[in-house]
């Protein structure tokens, strides 16, 4: 793999990691246009984009995370805690159980499998229907419901949807969220603290894998690309998490289907 295109995957996972818009949908999207064959560099390029992508989660939600990781030490230590807190750390960890369970069991096949661009452009729009119902029940029901372990795991099962190709993790744990009664800004901010362990899990596995491998890459093009998706993905976090407080899901779900038809368009005509 060139840094040309290192930089172009790295962006193009950096922005849309985040948005639920499908960061596989837009990587298979931008390989179609542009020719990209990433060969042996595929593995060490996933792992470093998931590592980078996740890094720029735990640096933007820093102050958070320390508060929950004093609350786990406090707790352990049998000393007061915000009882609030500890609840988010339990659904936290209730929530991961079932993507961590499905990731180990059909990661592999899904990825081999359902990763054609027209797979890929189906879940976009079947992703985009899971908004427009999120949007419905959020505008015809109550949305002041509060975090809990149970909704926690169920939000976790939303984003075992993400193992599809095409279905945006962002985007099934926020809706997920939504359906479930809570705000946007809630959904939003438990669903970026969701995925950290399921991106760490998914990058450090790749990880094992390349070192059982014995191919060898271009480190330096990977490494830029992981830059790029890191600086570009504190970005894209940021402004979904101020855009989410004052707007709907419908730029998303519209933005989906017009990016489905594109996919297809392209993999019909553009070779």
């Amino acid at each position: 793999m060139d840094i040309i295109s290192s930089i172009l995957l790295g962006l193009v996972q950096g922005i849309t990691e985040f948005l639920p818009v499908s960061s596989t949908g837009h990587l298979v999207l931008a390989r179609l246009l542009f020719d990209i064959q990433d060969g042996a560099s595929s593995l060490a390029f996933d792992a470093m984009l998931h590592l980078a992508t996740a890094g720029a989660v735990i640096v933007y939600f820093f102050d958070e995370l320390y508060v929950l990781f004093q609350t786990v030490l406090r707790k352990f230590g049998r000393l007061p805690v915000n009882e609030k807190d500890f609840l988010i750390v339990k659904a936290l960890l209730i929530g991961t159980i079932p993507a961590v369970i499905a990731g180990l069991l059909l990661e592999s096949y899904m990825n081999a499998a359902l990763r054609s661009p027209f797979i890929v452009a189906g879940m976009l729009v079947g992703g985009a229907f899971l908004f427009m119902y999120a949007e419905y029940v959020y505008e015809n029901s109550f949305h002041t419901g509060e975090m809990n372990v149970k909704t926690g795991f169920k939000i976790g099962l939303f984003q075992v949807l993400a193992l599809i190709p095409g279905m945006s993790r962002s985007g099934a744990t926020i809706a997920g969220g939504m359906i479930l009664g809570l705000s946007r800004a809630d959904a939003t901010r438990f669903s970026f603290l969701l995925a950290i362990p399921v991106i760490l899990g998914a990058g450090s596995k790749k990880i094992f894998e390349l070192i059982a491998s014995p191919v060898s890459v271009s480190w330096t093009a990977i490494a830029v690309g992981a830059l790029v998706a890191f600086a570009v993905g504190l970005a894209a976090i940021h402004f979904m998490v101020s855009f989410i407080r004052k707007h709907t899901l419908w730029p998303f779900i519209w933005y989906r289907i017009v990016l489905a038809v594109f996919i297809v368009f392209v993999a019909f005509f553009g070779r």
